[in-house]
């Protein structure tokens, strides 16, 4: 297989992703950890206070599991438009492995998400997975940052639109308009972000972690393109999630206009991406509550929903174990890409 080398970066990002020196952090990364798991069940307590276990657990077992059934296929669909996202962003730069081959890597990634108490330990695994050599899986790291920042600025520009439109009662096109002009300050702004790079790096010290971290976007300046189509992959993406977050929900009967779960998940997934729990447990279900209670949704049914969108997020994290354990290797062409390849050549 080609090695993933094949348009090199500049060299400074071999230079300038190497890790910080020891020493630095003042929180050692146990204890971060712990800091972590007390915080999530300090929110678990706060989440469950004062609810009627009857009334959940009543909502649970009256689950429609068509309705559950159509949100987990959209929730998984959705991780495979993402792997998608990051084969764009990861191809053009030289890792020449198949579009199946960033989607398994990108469902591995959900699982050890899933089971690592570190919100970074999935990406760990991709960029490890992704290539064989400590070159490339520094690129590596690169393109799952930027698949990061994508992801992140689509969920602003369909959080901030929805928002807005339930704010001042748009109507739909007048909503439509707002999201493609937030849609373009954004892109904009990653334009002129990514072209300047080179000339914010040399303001810091050499040494100074924000330097560390936005070195690694350097491939990208020479390709600004690729940063605009990865936010419409997310854009796509932060859509269905919503979509099967509003389909769990019609399985214990709430129902609620699309442009409410439209602001809903987005804005939860954002507070999920801060380091504050483990796996978003009770940032997710707190969330729900406290953002579905204007619309007359109860707390026992805000806590089912968040329950049913984590069991999904089980789910897509075990079809990731299970495609780890098919193909345990670090080379990044999965198991069933190279089962293809040896096919069409005996053909």
């Amino acid at each position: 297989m080609p090695a993933p080398a094949q348009h090199p970066p500049p060299q400074r990002v071999a230079d300038e992703t190497t890790p910080p020196a020891a020493g630095r952090s003042w929180l050692p990364g146990w204890a971060g950890i712990v800091l972590r798991v007390a915080a999530t069940l300090g929110l678990i307590a706060f989440v469950l206070r004062g609810i009627d276990w009857r009334s959940l657990q009543a909502l649970l077992a009256a689950l429609d599991w068509q309705w559950f059934t159509a949100g987990l296929i959209t929730a998984v669909s959705i991780q495979v438009v993402a792997g998608i996202r990051w084969s764009a962003l990861a191809r053009p730069i030289g890792f020449q492995h198949s579009t199946a081959a960033f989607v398994w890597r990108f469902f591995e990634g959900v699982f050890f998400n899933l089971c690592l108490p570190s919100s970074i330990g999935g990406d760990v695994i991709k960029a490890y997975r992704l290539s064989e050599t400590t070159r490339g899986r520094l690129l590596a790291g690169c393109t799952i940052l930027a698949d990061r920042l994508a992801g992140v600025s689509a969920l602003g520009v369909l959080a901030g639109a929805a928002l807005l439109a339930i704010k001042f009662a748009l109507v739909p096109a007048a909503t439509l308009a707002l999201g493609l002009a937030l849609l373009a300050v954004v892109i904009l702004g990653f334009r002129l972000a990514v072209g300047s790079l080179d000339r914010l790096l040399d303001l810091l010290p050499h040494q100074h972690r924000l330097r560390q971290f936005l070195s690694q976007l350097l491939p990208y300046q020479q390709r600004p393109h690729l940063m605009t189509q990865a936010i419409g992959w997310s854009l796509i993406v932060q859509i269905g999630a919503s979509v099967s977050v509003a389909l769990l929900a019609r399985g214990i009967g709430v129902s609620l206009n699309l442009g409410v779960w439209f602001s809903v998940v987005p804005l939860i997934s954002l507070a999920m991406v801060l380091p504050v729990s483990i796996n978003g447990v009770g940032v997710r279900e707190g969330g729900m509550a406290v953002l579905l209670a204007p619309w007359g949704v109860g707390k026992e049914q805000a806590v089912a929903i968040g329950l049913l969108w984590f069991f999904a997020t089980i789910v897509t994290g075990l079809i990731g174990g299970g495609l780890f354990l098919l193909d345990r290797r670090t080379s990044a062409e999965p198991a069933v890409s190279q089962a293809a390849k040896a096919s069409t050549a005996g053909q």
